[in-house]
């Protein structure tokens, strides 16, 4: 529970909110930029240095509490392994798709999200909120559609993204309420870095192109910095938003994010979604905002003690 101080104010965590939507696309699409160029390894790389570079002098300086031991040391590994791959997938997927249609496909893990909860936690989902996981994911194959016609199988990277994502978010709910959000970012940024810098010195000895080095060109350099900055200041802006306003009301705002990202991808690579991609856009869109509001509903009618 937050605090009472933070309780009154829903307008600065909208902000917040706001401003991790405007700025996790436009990371993106420095990635997008970037990944024409440079392996997929090695911008991982920069991006969790950066993030633990920024976030472990923050950590010691406020003397957040950030000694993690035993089962939540292990489900911060698996965090951290499951937040390599989510971002790897969507750096990947960037080089093949349109920055909304990819950002919109990844969307459907709220839908996946509420499945892993009803069969792997066995948590109570009504038929309605099913049922709009279904529309929602028909929503998702018509801005699929396009793009696999076009690219093929890579089309379908978004939907690994959201499927680690999900499993991401169920590992951070286990990890939520015994330890300090940013502390536990700065663990994780440190931790990728140690398992990301070997891996690439063995990918590049090797021969794997994704896990190469390459020499940036210093005009690069910039870009590099900002894709690790962009996505560490995000991450912090979304935490930070909780704390001023419920997640109730700070996560329909989340969806904001795909017209940012319309709007970025047009004016860096002119790139729009076609009339099915912005069909399935809205429909995906409306499906989750729906369940977003079944949930509340269902959570308001077990304040009241009555069924949903």
């Amino acid at each position: 529970m937050r605090a009472n101080t933070t309780q009154d104010k829903p307008v600065l965590g909208i902000l917040l909110m706001l401003g991790f939507c405007m700025l996790a696309p436009m990371g993106d699409a420095i990635a997008k930029l970037l990944g024409e160029v440079m392996p997929t390894g090695q911008l991982l790389l920069v991006r969790f240095a950066v993030q633990a570079a920024v976030l472990v002098p923050l950590v010691i300086a406020t003397r957040r509490p950030w000694q993690i031991r035993g089962r939540l040391l292990r489900l911060t590994a698996i965090r951290t392994g499951l937040h390599i791959i989510g971002i790897g997938a969507m750096f990947t997927a960037l080089r093949y798709l349109p920055l909304a249609d990819a950002i919109a496909i990844a969307f459907v893990m709220p839908f996946i999200m509420l499945l892993l909860g009803k069969y792997v936690l066995g948590e109570e989902v009504g038929y309605r909120r099913l049922a709009a996981c279904v529309v929602g994911f028909i929503g998702t194959l018509l801005v699929i559609q396009p793009s696999f016609a076009e690219v093929g199988l890579p089309a379908l990277w978004p939907l690994v993204v959201a499927v680690v994502f999900a499993l991401f978010m169920l590992v951070t709910r286990q990890l939520a309420k015994d330890t300090d959000p940013v502390a536990l970012q700065a663990v994780s940024g440190v931790m990728a870095t140690v398992f990301l810098l070997p891996l690439l010195l063995i990918g590049d000895a090797v021969g794997i192109p994704d896990l190469a080095f390459a020499l940036p060109d210093p005009a690069l350099i910039w870009l590099l910095l900002a894709i690790g900055l962009l996505g560490t200041l995000a991450h912090l802006l979304m935490t930070w938003s909780l704390r001023y306003a419920p997640s109730a009301t700070l996560a329909p705002m989340q969806y904001l994010e795909i017209p940012f990202a319309t709007v970025i991808g047009w004016l860096v690579f002119r790139d729009l979604p076609n009339g099915m991609a912005a069909l399935g856009i809205c429909i995906t869109v409306t499906s989750g905002l729906y369940i977003i509001l079944r949930e509340r509903a269902t959570a308001r009618a077990l304040a009241r003690g009555t069924p949903a």
